[in-house]
Protein backbone atom coordinates (compact mmCIF):
# COMPACT_ATOMS: atom_id res chain seq x y z
CA UNK A 1 0.00 0.00 0.00
CA UNK A 2 1.14 3.50 -0.64
CA UNK A 3 1.44 5.60 2.83
CA UNK A 4 -0.44 9.09 2.21
CA UNK A 5 -2.74 10.99 4.75
CA UNK A 6 -2.31 11.86 8.51
CA UNK A 7 -0.41 9.38 10.91
CA UNK A 8 -0.37 10.31 14.27
CA UNK A 9 2.74 9.44 16.34
CA UNK A 10 1.38 8.09 19.76
CA UNK A 11 2.43 9.48 22.79
CA UNK A 12 3.16 6.75 25.71
CA UNK A 13 0.50 8.08 28.97
CA UNK A 14 1.06 7.37 32.60
CA UNK A 15 -1.03 6.70 35.41
CA UNK A 16 -0.51 8.03 38.93
CA UNK A 17 1.54 4.97 39.90
CA UNK A 18 3.70 5.83 37.31
CA UNK A 19 3.01 2.77 35.12
CA UNK A 20 2.00 2.58 31.32
CA UNK A 21 -1.83 3.69 31.24
CA UNK A 22 -2.93 1.44 28.47
CA UNK A 23 -7.02 2.10 28.62
CA UNK A 24 -6.01 5.43 28.15
CA UNK A 25 -3.49 4.98 25.13
CA UNK A 26 -6.05 2.53 23.80
CA UNK A 27 -8.38 5.42 23.88
CA UNK A 28 -6.45 7.86 22.24
CA UNK A 29 -5.40 4.96 19.39
CA UNK A 30 -9.38 5.46 18.81
CA UNK A 31 -10.08 9.04 18.92
CA UNK A 32 -7.32 9.85 16.20
CA UNK A 33 -8.70 7.24 13.88
CA UNK A 34 -12.38 8.76 14.26
CA UNK A 35 -10.95 12.11 13.65
CA UNK A 36 -9.89 10.58 10.18
CA UNK A 37 -6.36 10.00 10.64
CA UNK A 38 -4.64 7.44 8.12
CA UNK A 39 -2.99 5.63 10.74
CA UNK A 40 -1.06 5.22 13.67
CA UNK A 41 2.92 5.00 14.19
CA UNK A 42 3.71 3.06 17.62
CA UNK A 43 6.47 3.62 19.82
CA UNK A 44 8.02 6.50 17.95
CA UNK A 45 10.32 8.88 19.27
CA UNK A 46 6.88 10.73 20.76
CA UNK A 47 6.44 7.81 22.74
CA UNK A 48 9.43 8.16 25.04
CA UNK A 49 10.78 4.53 23.65
CA UNK A 50 14.16 4.56 25.28
CA UNK A 51 12.25 5.03 28.89
CA UNK A 52 9.79 2.46 28.46
CA UNK A 53 10.73 -1.08 29.34
CA UNK A 54 10.30 -4.10 26.97
CA UNK A 55 7.30 -5.73 28.65
CA UNK A 56 6.18 -1.85 28.32
CA UNK A 57 6.97 -1.70 24.96
CA UNK A 58 5.45 -4.74 24.09
CA UNK A 59 2.07 -4.06 26.08
CA UNK A 60 1.90 -0.75 24.42
CA UNK A 61 2.29 -2.11 20.96
CA UNK A 62 0.06 -4.66 21.21
CA UNK A 63 -2.89 -2.46 22.79
CA UNK A 64 -2.21 -0.14 19.81
CA UNK A 65 -1.99 -2.88 17.14
CA UNK A 66 -5.32 -4.32 18.75
CA UNK A 67 -7.18 -0.91 18.18
CA UNK A 68 -5.79 -1.27 14.72
CA UNK A 69 -6.60 -5.11 13.79
CA UNK A 70 -10.26 -4.11 15.24
CA UNK A 71 -10.34 -0.94 12.54
CA UNK A 72 -8.81 -1.95 10.02
CA UNK A 73 -5.73 0.31 10.27
CA UNK A 74 -2.20 0.85 9.12
CA UNK A 75 0.13 0.75 11.74
CA UNK A 76 3.63 1.84 11.37
CA UNK A 77 6.29 0.91 14.38
CA UNK A 78 9.78 2.74 15.22
CA UNK A 79 11.75 0.12 14.78
CA UNK A 80 15.36 0.78 14.01
CA UNK A 81 17.78 -2.26 14.31
CA UNK A 82 17.60 -5.58 12.23
CA UNK A 83 16.50 -7.07 15.73
CA UNK A 84 13.88 -4.75 15.89
CA UNK A 85 12.27 -4.85 12.63
CA UNK A 86 12.51 -8.52 12.49
CA UNK A 87 10.41 -8.83 15.62
CA UNK A 88 7.43 -7.63 13.56
CA UNK A 89 6.91 -10.74 11.79
CA UNK A 90 3.67 -12.14 12.06
CA UNK A 91 1.82 -8.69 13.34
CA UNK A 92 -0.33 -8.14 10.06
CA UNK A 93 -1.69 -4.64 10.87
CA UNK A 94 1.75 -3.73 10.49
CA UNK A 95 2.45 -1.76 7.04
CA UNK A 96 6.25 -0.68 8.04
CA UNK A 97 8.82 0.12 10.34
CA UNK A 98 9.52 3.62 10.75
CA UNK A 99 14.01 3.38 10.91
CA UNK A 100 15.81 6.38 11.65
CA UNK A 101 18.93 7.10 9.67
CA UNK A 102 22.08 6.30 11.96
CA UNK A 103 22.14 9.09 14.54
CA UNK A 104 25.62 10.42 15.99
CA UNK A 105 27.98 8.41 14.34
CA UNK A 106 27.61 10.19 10.91
CA UNK A 107 28.60 7.60 8.68
CA UNK A 108 28.41 9.12 5.34
CA UNK A 109 25.53 8.67 2.48
CA UNK A 110 26.99 5.83 1.41
CA UNK A 111 27.13 4.32 5.02
CA UNK A 112 23.18 5.27 5.30
CA UNK A 113 22.47 3.49 1.97
CA UNK A 114 24.58 0.31 2.98
CA UNK A 115 22.91 0.07 6.38
CA UNK A 116 19.10 0.44 5.10
CA UNK A 117 20.26 -2.01 1.77
CA UNK A 118 21.14 -4.61 5.36
CA UNK A 119 17.99 -3.11 7.30
CA UNK A 120 15.35 -4.08 4.79
CA UNK A 121 17.32 -7.82 3.85
CA UNK A 122 16.34 -8.07 7.87
CA UNK A 123 12.71 -6.40 7.86
CA UNK A 124 9.27 -8.56 7.17
CA UNK A 125 7.83 -5.42 6.05
CA UNK A 126 8.72 -2.29 4.23
CA UNK A 127 10.44 0.53 5.79
CA UNK A 128 9.65 4.11 6.05
CA UNK A 129 13.23 6.27 6.35
CA UNK A 130 12.84 8.89 9.22
CA UNK A 131 15.39 11.76 8.27
CA UNK A 132 16.01 13.93 11.03
CA UNK A 133 19.32 16.11 10.35
CA UNK A 134 19.36 17.97 13.19
CA UNK A 135 19.20 15.08 15.51
CA UNK A 136 21.22 12.60 14.05
CA UNK A 137 23.91 14.76 12.37
CA UNK A 138 23.54 13.32 9.13
CA UNK A 139 22.42 15.08 6.02
CA UNK A 140 20.95 13.34 2.88
CA UNK A 141 21.06 14.75 -0.55
CA UNK A 142 18.15 14.25 -3.10
CA UNK A 143 20.29 11.65 -4.95
CA UNK A 144 21.27 9.66 -2.18
CA UNK A 145 17.54 9.58 -0.93
CA UNK A 146 16.31 8.56 -4.96
CA UNK A 147 19.03 5.85 -4.06
CA UNK A 148 17.43 4.67 -0.65
CA UNK A 149 13.60 5.00 -2.78
CA UNK A 150 15.20 2.12 -5.42
CA UNK A 151 15.56 -0.33 -2.54
CA UNK A 152 13.27 -2.82 -3.10
CA UNK A 153 12.23 -2.33 0.79
CA UNK A 154 11.60 1.30 1.34
CA UNK A 155 8.31 2.35 1.00
CA UNK A 156 9.01 6.12 2.32
CA UNK A 157 11.21 8.68 4.10
CA UNK A 158 9.94 10.68 7.30
CA UNK A 159 11.32 14.00 6.10
CA UNK A 160 11.99 15.98 9.11
CA UNK A 161 14.95 18.28 8.60
CA UNK A 162 13.89 21.27 9.73
CA UNK A 163 12.47 23.51 7.22
CA UNK A 164 11.68 23.68 3.51
CA UNK A 165 14.91 23.22 1.87
CA UNK A 166 16.30 23.02 -2.09
CA UNK A 167 16.60 19.04 -1.57
CA UNK A 168 12.84 18.78 -0.38
CA UNK A 169 12.09 20.96 -3.29
CA UNK A 170 13.73 18.83 -6.13
CA UNK A 171 12.49 15.91 -4.56
CA UNK A 172 9.23 16.80 -4.72
CA UNK A 173 9.50 18.19 -8.33
CA UNK A 174 10.28 14.81 -9.59
CA UNK A 175 9.09 12.12 -6.90
CA UNK A 176 10.72 9.00 -6.95
CA UNK A 177 8.05 6.36 -8.09
CA UNK A 178 6.74 4.52 -4.83
CA UNK A 179 8.21 6.54 -2.32
CA UNK A 180 6.20 8.08 0.01
CA UNK A 181 7.02 11.24 1.14
CA UNK A 182 5.93 12.44 4.52
CA UNK A 183 6.84 15.34 6.58
CA UNK A 184 8.06 15.06 9.97
CA UNK A 185 8.13 18.87 11.15
CA UNK A 186 4.32 19.49 12.46
CA UNK A 187 5.00 23.37 11.46
CA UNK A 188 5.83 23.02 8.21
CA UNK A 189 3.67 20.32 7.18
CA UNK A 190 1.60 22.71 4.95
CA UNK A 191 3.80 24.13 2.28
CA UNK A 192 5.51 20.80 2.26
CA UNK A 193 2.22 19.22 1.26
CA UNK A 194 1.65 21.99 -0.94
CA UNK A 195 4.93 21.07 -2.85
CA UNK A 196 3.35 17.58 -3.16
CA UNK A 197 4.11 15.58 -0.51
CA UNK A 198 2.13 12.38 0.54
CA UNK A 199 1.05 13.27 4.17
CA UNK A 200 2.70 13.62 7.40
CA UNK A 201 3.41 11.79 10.48
CA UNK A 202 2.30 14.77 13.32
CA UNK A 203 2.35 14.46 16.81
CA UNK A 204 0.75 17.57 16.70
CA UNK A 205 -2.24 16.10 15.38
CA UNK A 206 -2.71 14.69 18.44
CA UNK A 207 -4.76 17.39 19.78
CA UNK A 208 -6.69 18.82 16.68
CA UNK A 209 -6.87 15.33 14.75
CA UNK A 210 -9.49 16.77 12.03
CA UNK A 211 -7.59 20.21 11.42
CA UNK A 212 -4.65 18.43 10.18
CA UNK A 213 -6.63 15.44 8.39
CA UNK A 214 -8.41 18.52 6.63
CA UNK A 215 -5.20 20.20 5.99
CA UNK A 216 -4.39 17.47 3.88
CA UNK A 217 -7.50 16.63 2.21
CA UNK A 218 -7.37 20.23 1.08
CA UNK A 219 -3.69 20.80 -0.32
CA UNK A 220 -4.94 17.25 -2.17
CA UNK A 221 -8.05 18.71 -3.47
CA UNK A 222 -5.91 21.90 -4.36
CA UNK A 223 -8.09 24.32 -2.40
CA UNK A 224 -5.46 27.01 -1.69
CA UNK A 225 -7.52 29.13 0.26
CA UNK A 226 -8.80 26.97 2.78
CA UNK A 227 -5.20 24.54 3.21
CA UNK A 228 -3.43 28.17 3.51
CA UNK A 229 -5.93 29.66 6.54
CA UNK A 230 -5.56 26.22 8.26
CA UNK A 231 -1.93 25.56 7.55
CA UNK A 232 -1.30 28.96 8.95
CA UNK A 233 -3.34 27.98 11.92
CA UNK A 234 -1.97 25.24 12.76
CA UNK A 235 1.42 26.15 12.01
CA UNK A 236 1.13 28.46 15.35
CA UNK A 237 -0.33 25.61 16.91
CA UNK A 238 2.35 23.02 16.21
CA UNK A 239 5.30 25.87 17.56
CA UNK A 240 3.31 26.26 20.76
CA UNK A 241 3.16 22.10 21.24
CA UNK A 242 6.91 21.58 20.23
CA UNK A 243 8.11 25.19 22.54
CA UNK A 244 8.96 22.25 24.81
CA UNK A 245 10.80 18.85 24.46
CA UNK A 246 8.24 16.82 22.76
CA UNK A 247 5.71 15.35 23.94
CA UNK A 248 5.73 17.52 27.13
CA UNK A 249 3.37 20.05 26.16
CA UNK A 250 0.81 17.54 23.87
CA UNK A 251 0.66 15.62 26.85
CA UNK A 252 0.04 18.58 29.23
CA UNK A 253 -2.38 19.54 26.83
CA UNK A 254 -4.13 16.01 26.67
CA UNK A 255 -3.99 15.92 30.47
CA UNK A 256 -5.85 19.35 30.57
CA UNK A 257 -8.50 18.24 28.04
CA UNK A 258 -9.14 15.01 30.33
CA UNK A 259 -7.78 12.58 27.90
CA UNK A 260 -5.13 11.06 30.01
CA UNK A 261 -4.69 10.42 33.43
CA UNK A 262 -1.32 12.71 34.25
CA UNK A 263 0.80 14.88 31.97
CA UNK A 264 3.87 12.64 33.01
CA UNK A 265 7.14 12.26 31.14
CA UNK A 266 10.11 10.11 32.00
CA UNK A 267 14.00 11.14 32.28
CA UNK A 268 15.69 12.93 30.89
CA UNK A 269 12.29 14.78 29.94
CA UNK A 270 10.91 16.98 32.32
CA UNK A 271 7.85 18.50 32.38
CA UNK A 272 6.79 21.54 30.71
CA UNK A 273 7.13 24.96 31.89
CA UNK A 274 3.14 25.47 32.75
CA UNK A 275 3.10 29.07 30.73
CA UNK A 276 4.04 27.00 28.10
CA UNK A 277 1.42 25.07 28.41
CA UNK A 278 -1.17 27.88 29.13
CA UNK A 279 -0.55 29.15 25.26
CA UNK A 280 -0.93 25.87 23.98
CA UNK A 281 -3.82 25.62 25.72
CA UNK A 282 -5.22 29.04 24.32
CA UNK A 283 -4.35 27.89 20.30
CA UNK A 284 -5.63 24.24 21.00
CA UNK A 285 -9.21 23.34 20.23
CA UNK A 286 -11.75 22.05 22.21
CA UNK A 287 -11.42 18.60 23.57
CA UNK A 288 -12.42 15.20 21.76
CA UNK A 289 -15.94 14.47 22.78
CA UNK A 290 -14.82 10.87 23.82
CA UNK A 291 -12.33 12.44 25.76
CA UNK A 292 -11.44 9.75 28.76
CA UNK A 293 -8.30 8.94 30.70
CA UNK A 294 -9.55 5.79 32.50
Amino acid sequence: MTLSGVYVPLITPFDDAGAVALDALRTLANDVLDAGAAGIVALGTTAEPASLTVAEQRAALDTIAQVCRDRSAPLVVGASSADAVAALAGRPEVVAALSLVPPFLRPGEAGVIAHFTALTAASPVPLVVYHVPYRTGQELSAGSIRRLAELPGVAGIKYATGGIDATAVRLLADPPAGLAVLGGDDAFISPLLALGAHGGILASAHVDTAAFVDLAAAWRAGDTTTARTLGGRLATLSGALFAAPNPTVIKAVLHAHGRIPTPSVRLPLLPADPELVRTALQLASSPHPRSGAS
